[in-house]
């Protein structure tokens, strides 16, 4: 049965930067069955309403500015898989999720960067799944649990965001810089009420979990969490933990 996995992706610069993410990720594939393909929700793709992308090959999205040339040197074509999309779509439709199907958009950042470090030969089909912001936890976590039969196929569902995200307090501090108490406090709340299998206290994290709304001024790079969560299920491990630039933890967590 393959897990479900909520990963961190930090900044666009993540696969050129010598950091603890980078070599955390770059040693995620051999821990993990090979998947038949790849079913991303990134917290850059939000739409009013679900959203699959379809697609025979990804384009590359460089959804950011102002990085050095290099980094838009980076592809990621990885092949799209349009009959796993039609399945995805009536699953969420089951679900009572109405989901659209898009049939151009490519991979943002937030799939293309962690996948280029974990599977670098692009050879695996990636599929994208939209969040829906103004929706909140509770539709997220059922968007994931509509999804959670594609793990007894083989197929690798990821909620890629961030385990803590205000780039307002973005300095140019170093890439070891320490976390600041806030920052400590929110994730370790977080990471008991995830092993604890606290579920209504997940789900009420804006109002329960110390900081929250100074670590996620919006909430998109915290819900593929939910997303991951209900996919898998069962028992959170933590499988990664560091911080960049002291302000964003880029924790990771596998659910079987």
């Amino acid at each position: 049965m393959m897990p479900s996995i909520f990963l961190s992706h930090g900044s666009p610069m993540l696969p050129l930067t010598d950091a603890p993410a980078r070599d955390f990720l770059a040693g995620l594939a051999a821990t993990l069955p090979r998947p038949k393909a790849i079913v991303v929700a990134s917290a850059h793709w939000e739409t009013a309403g679900p959203a699959v992308n379809a697609v025979a090959s990804n384009e590359t999205i460089y959804d950011f500015g102002g990085f050095p040339r290099e980094l838009y040197q980076l592809t990621y074509p990885a092949p799209g898989n349009a009959p796993l999309a039609q399945r995805i779509q009536g699953m969420l439709q089951s679900a009572g999720l109405p989901c659209g199907v898009d049939t151009r958009r490519g991979l943002d950042h937030g799939a293309w960067c962690p996948l280029y470090i974990a599977y670098p030969d692009a050879d695996i089909p990636v599929l994208q799944v939209s969040v829906q912001t103004h929706l909140g936890t509770a539709h997220h976590l059922k968007l994931g649990a509509a999804l959670a039969p594609l793990r007894a196929e083989g197929f690798l569902v990821i909620g890629s965001g961030s385990w803590t995200h205000d780039l307002r307090r973005f300095r140019g501090q170093a890439m070891d810089a320490p976390e600041p108490p806030d920052v400590i406090a929110f994730s370790d709340w977080m990471d008991r009420a995830l092993v604890e299998n606290r579920l209504d206290d997940l789900l009420d994290y804006r109002r329960l979990a110390p900081y929250a709304a100074a670590e996620h001024p919006t909430e998109e790079h915290l819900l593929p969490l939910y997303v991951a969560l209900g996919a898998g299920g069962g028992t959170a491990t933590r499988i990664h933990s560091s911080a960049s630039y002291g302000i964003l933890r880029m924790d990771a967590y596998k659910f079987e």
